[in-house]
């Protein structure tokens, strides 16, 4: 190699490494800036929840969610959650939200039926569709669609964000043997499942979940619902009540729902849309599980160690109970031109999935129960 060579060779070096030196000096400023930036660049919602401060399962699932979203956009967008009373009220929900007074809620949609029947398709109706069977309709039945019109003509975009699963039947202060003993009963059932017990000679109300509580133990209610085990058990209705009835006819699968503003939905970015979509997707899924998990550990402690008392209602009340249940589902479903739609579909989906149901996840059951030694 020539002296000339040999100091090209060198220049180029070190050229090289003053380049790579550079490209490394660079990325370590971008590394340092781009935290702040984020963080300068982030946007924070306010979600109001109809769940009591910290309450398992439902008041976990709306902070979950809201984990969820803050970690898939690395932070970019957080969600401050408000537990039912800290900012509005438990059934106040949907009309700070449908106003802008808060950006997005957790809540069961079938709180808000008196917007207009069509919501109660949307949570759960009177022996219509299990978790699974819903969203499945909601999924690949047209169910979101219908959705996404009845919500928005309060400016709010909905979709599942949870699911409790099948609910019992619940908790009474006396046993139910006949239809008589419906009559004069002082329950709280919200929704259609509560019209259904409204035309048996039930006085009916709705109360917010902390309310249910002291309404039963100073007899202002003979018998409430709420979820099932898990739920109930945090509540302690085992102290006001020793009877636990089982199925419950009123709520087969109910979805909790993510309701968001609509302009605050259009102005978020199609990933941003897209990851509160899965995030809310994964929470449903997560919740369902955790509810069945929890709930058999539920029952076993009610029953062992609070001396509970299980009761199964009678095959010909439930079968007086779902006559008027479809009475009522229809009659709900007739309101309106678009309720007439959402009932349309969701009664198709039903008739269409159930038989399939019954040679499949009701024929494994019935198998599975045959007393063989496994």
């Amino acid at each position: 190699m020539t002296k000339r060579s040999s100091q090209q060779a060198s220049d180029n070096l070190l050229s090289r490494r003053r380049i790579l030196t550079g490209a490394a000096a660079g990325a370590a400023a971008a590394a340092t800036l781009s935290a702040p930036a984020i963080a300068q660049g982030g946007r924070e919602l306010k979600m109001v929840t109809a769940w009591p401060p910290n309450f398992p399962g439902l008041g976990s699932a709306a902070t979950r969610v809201a984990q969820r979203i803050s970690d898939m956009t690395d932070g970019q967008l957080t969600i401050k959650v408000y537990a039912a009373g800290e900012l509005v009220g438990a059934l106040e929900t949907f009309d700070a939200v449908s106003t802008g007074a808060a950006d997005m809620y957790h809540a069961a949609d079938y709180y808000f039926q008196g917007k207009n029947p069509g919501f109660n398709f949307f949570t759960s109706v009177p022996f219509g569709l299990n978790a699974a069977e819903f969203n499945a309709w909601i999924y690949h039945g047209g169910g979101q669609a219908l959705w996404d019109e009845l919500s928005g003509q309060f400016g709010i975009k909905a979709m599942p964000c949870a699911n409790s699963g099948v609910q019992m039947g619940g908790w009474f202060n006396k046993e139910i043997n006949t239809l008589e003993d419906f009559k004069g009963l002082k329950m709280r059932m919200p929704g259609l499942g509560g019209e259904v017990l409204r035309r048996l000679g039930a006085n009916v109300l709705t109360l917010a979940g902390s309310d249910i509580f002291p309404a039963l133990q100073n007899g202002t209610i003979d018998a409430t619902e709420w979820v099932g085990p898990w739920n109930d058990l945090a509540f302690g209705f085992h102290r006001a009540a020793k009877f636990y009835y089982w199925p419950g006819f009123h709520e087969p699968g109910a979805c909790l729902s993510l309701g968001i503003n609509r302009s605050v939905w259009d102005s978020l970015s199609n990933r941003e849309r897209a990851i509160i979509n899965s995030a809310a997707q994964a929470e449903d899924s997560f919740t369902l599980a955790e509810f069945n998990a929890q709930n058999a550990n539920a029952l076993k402690a009610l029953l062992n160690e609070h001396g509970v008392q299980l009761r199964k209602m009678p095959d010909d009340v439930m079968r007086e109970i779902g006559r008027i249940s479809g009475e009522v589902v229809r009659e709900a479903g007739q309101t309106d031109d678009l309720t007439r739609r959402i009932y349309d579909s969701f009664m198709s989906f039903r008739s269409n999935v159930m038989g399939y149901m019954e040679i499949s996840e009701e024929g494994y059951a019935a198998a599975r129960r045959l007393g063989f030694a496994y």
